[in-house]
């Protein structure tokens, strides 16, 4: 008899810290009807407030188990967001977005390249993703060692997709090495900026996606010691 007050107990005590905890768990994913609704606009600003929620702590409460299930028949994600594949830049948590909300390519050095460009076209096309957003970050090292001229293996090669980055900025009259930060900072910057305009040019299925306000192509930096994402404007 004891040990059953004490579980009653136990379960109304969690029952009222759930109740005070805030918003209910989110138990569903996305619906093609609220896709369809969303602007490219909103859906920026979706990924905006939830960076804010992530830097202040109060995430969205999510039912992942329950998502899992409710997303098995189908996805309609609002976002295609090309990341680095930095372990310390977790993609949906930066955003504060749960399973169904969207697509994440990564890449070292978040470039594009043909298949990268295939798999946007998908999202947005034929999914009906909304917007586009190539997300770098502070401090990465791929873009280090492009600024260094590294070479080893496939590395060499891929590398080559960053260097142009490397090369507009070879006015720049500070130490051009991966010691100098601020260097680091701008080619990291300017890589981004690269990879949208070679999404545009490459690809003229998202570019008329664009033109037609259909889709918005995007650009951000995140800082990995603060936890803020810097949106391009």
């Amino acid at each position: 008899m004891r040990n059953m007050i004490l579980v009653v107990g136990f379960l109304v005590t969690a029952g009222l810290a759930i109740a005070q905890s805030g918003e209910p768990l989110v138990e569903r994913v996305l619906s093609r009807q609220e896709q369809e609704a969303l602007t490219p606009d909103e859906v920026l600003m979706h990924l905006k407030r939830g960076n804010q929620r992530f830097l202040s702590g109060d995430v969205t409460n999510r039912d992942h188990s329950a998502q899992v299930r409710d997303a098995a028949g189908g996805q309609f994600p609002k976002a295609m967001i090309l990341s680095c594949v930095d372990s310390r830049v977790p993609v949906e948590d930066v955003f504060d977005q749960g399973i169904g909300d969207v697509f994440v390519a990564r890449v070292a050095g978040n470039f594009e390249n043909t298949d990268i460009l295939g798999s946007m076209e998908f999202a947005t096309k034929i999914s009906g993703a909304k917007l586009i957003l190539v997300l770098g970050h502070e401090d990465c090292g791929a873009v280090k060692a492009a600024i260094d001229g590294a070479e080893l293996g496939n590395i060499t090669e891929m590398l080559t997709n960053i260097k142009p980055a490397v090369d507009a900025l070879s006015d720049y009259a500070g130490d051009q090495t991966s010691a100098n930060p601020e260097f680091v900072h701008l080619v990291a910057e300017k890589n981004i900026r690269l990879s949208m305009q070679d999404i545009r040019t490459r690809s003229p299925i998202l570019k008329q996606m664009e033109k037609q306000g259909q889709l918005k192509i995007s650009g951000a930096l995140y800082d990995m010691k603060t936890g803020k994402v810097d949106f391009f404007e």
